[in-house]
């Protein structure tokens, strides 16, 4: 069975750094791809950054220059380093995994997510 286990996440005041990890566990053939969504009470979901097996990068205009997500492809997990930190960017963050396993398929997973606060 596939976990995806994530840590980090806390207050911090505006303008200050945290660092979020996931770490994927289980019989996963290939990684399609890993990337972050976040959401706050009464708002919708938003994707926040993605990062594919290859190292391609995608971020929401909201967090691009702030925000930067990477990987270590021999621990399936993926990290996002967030910077200068604004009020806005308070919500729970949650991690997802793009898995298959020895066929064309893929299936997306998600981790428990995390509370990132944002406030002086």
């Amino acid at each position: 069975q596939v976990q995806l286990v994530q840590s980090g996440g806390g207050l911090v005041q505006p303008g200050g750094s945290l660092r979020l990890s996931c770490a994927a566990s289980g019989s996963i053939s290939s990684v399609a791809a890993m990337g972050w969504y976040r959401q706050a009470p009464a708002k919708q979901r938003e994707l926040v950054a993605t990062i594919t097996s290859g190292g391609n990068t995608n971020y929401a205009d909201s967090v691009k220059g702030r925000f930067t997500i990477s990987r270590d492809n021999a621990k399936n997990t993926v990290y996002l380093q967030m910077n200068s930190l604004k009020p806005e960017d308070t919500a729970v963050y949650v991690c997802s995994g793009d898995f298959s396993f020895g066929t064309r398929s893929v299936f997306r997973y998600w981790g428990q997510g995390t509370q990132v606060t944002v406030s002086s």
